[in-house]
């Protein structure tokens, strides 16, 4: 693929204002510049389909789709219609609106654990209404999570548990503990160590690794055992593994679940559901001490939750869970014969489900690197390709998966020529990308 000539006047203009003002330049982190090698794109301008245009009208393939939120594509005018329609009608009341009924009962009907339905504005919300609740109703205070899960929510529970510990009190740090995906043991010297202690465990049940061996099933038997609530945060596996989440796909009910993401294809909505028992402590007709579990001023925006009502009947429509499996099975397979034509096998590795692919990116060591992955971006931004990483939407037809293994081999290429030759390092123009999760900048 011939590279671009990219022109970024009105990109370095605009994101320089945006730094002046924001912190970081971005309202998420890994929207943020450090994430990106010096030629992408810093402002986007709008989009369609699985195609962006940045604010100097430079066109590219779209292979993340806003962190996984876009399902059906940008712009998709089935949920436009259905948005428009609410916009008309006013989009927030001082008492609830039919459409929230609506989305609900959708959720209800689909989701194996909601038989209540709590909502939010991102997947934040909904999980740490899940962790409150699985505190309120155990009387207990740890929370053990997941140590493979990248990312569970902004709140302290979850940050005060990564590296970036500044701002969150030590006392609120301990009070989370970690197990490992797939080791039943690493769950059950947790409750050794803390009997009768533990409010709740906490995982993504999919996320790029099988469960093994009836480990799911297990973990809940356990936590029941032990008077512990399973929860399953699928705010990045629901509406894309199957529609009634991967907890569906796998045959395993948690206690309570978090749903976002995909949800609404780009709106903002979230969902807390579980098991009545549960979330019944939520509401204001039981006799009980007083949970204050959800209250956003924009949790029922209509808008919103049309958007979220129409994406999800369009992905029943157009059976577009089959697609996702189907576009990323023909991706992983069109890298992983780009990486042998090319012989770069050894600077790339291609992994996960093919609804949801995972790619590491080598350097001449053999070692994952981010010289490797600043330089495979940087070649496949200059080819017209953005892909921090995939998402595969309803948008990417066949041709866009060609155009991106075309973008990819010839990226390979250079990877492998610049290993070879120079270094990696040298053929890279500009900074170093860096993960989110760092001490310091």
């Amino acid at each position: 693929m011939n590279k671009k000539k990219l022109i970024y006047t009105e990109n370095i203009k605009l994101s320089e204002r945006a730094n002046r003002l924001i912190p970081g330049g971005a309202h998420t982190y890994s929207k943020g510049d450090d994430q990106f090698p010096a030629n992408a794109p810093k402002i986007i301008d709008r989009g369609s389909g699985c195609k962006v245009w940045d604010v100097d009208g430079n066109e590219f393939t779209d292979m993340a789709m806003s962190l996984g939120t876009v399902i059906m594509g940008h712009a998709y005018e089935p949920v436009l219609e259905a948005v428009r329609k609410e916009l008309n009608r006013g989009v927030n009341f001082l008492r609830p609106s039919v459409i929230e009924g609506e989305l609900a009962e959708l959720l209800v009907d689909l989701i194996p654990s909601a038989e209540m339905v709590k909502f939010g504005k991102h997947g934040s919300d909904a999980v740490t209404g899940a962790v409150k609740l699985a505190r309120a109703y155990t009387g207990r205070k740890y929370v053990a999570r997941c140590a493979e899960d990248a990312f569970n929510a902004i709140h302290d529970w979850f940050i005060g548990s990564t590296v970036i510990t500044r701002g969150v009190p030590e006392e609120i740090q301990s009070l989370t503990l970690k197990f490992t995906y797939n080791d039943l043991a690493s769950c059950e010297k947790l409750f050794a160590q803390h009997p009768g202690e533990i409010a709740c465990f906490i995982l993504e049940p999919i996320s790029f690794v099988e469960p093994a061996d009836g480990f799911l099933e297990k973990l809940k038997m356990l936590c029941e055992k032990n008077g512990t609530l399973l929860i399953f945060d699928e705010v990045v596996s629901g509406f894309r593994f199957d529609l009634g989440g991967a907890q569906k796909m796998i045959g395993v009910t948690p206690h309570l679940s978090a749903f976002g993401k995909a949800m609404a294809n780009g709106f903002s909505v979230s969902a807390l559901v579980g098991q009545k028992e549960f979330m019944r402590l939520g509401g204001i007709t039981h006799e009980q001490e007083r949970v204050f579990l959800l209250s956003t001023t924009h949790g029922g925006e209509t808008h919103s939750i049309a958007a979220s009502i129409a994406c999800i009947n369009e992905i029943k429509k157009q059976n577009a869970i089959k697609h996702f499996w189907d576009a990323g099975k023909a991706l992983m397979e069109g890298i992983k014969n780009a990486a042998a034509e090319t012989g770069a096998e050894k600077y790339i590795s291609v992994s996960g489900y093919t609804v949801k692919p995972a790619f590491a990116f080598k350097d001449e060591t053999g070692e994952v690197s981010m010289v490797a992955r600043t330089l495979f971006l940087q070649e496949t931004i200059a080819r017209g390709l953005l892909m921090p990483y995939v998402v595969p939407c309803f948008a990417h037809k066949k041709e866009d998966i060609d155009f991106a293994v075309a973008c990819i081999k010839d990226a390979l290429q250079v990877m492998k020529d610049a290993a070879e030759g120079s270094g990696m390092a040298a053929a890279i123009e500009g900074r170093i990308v860096k993960p989110v999760f760092r001490k310091f900048n």
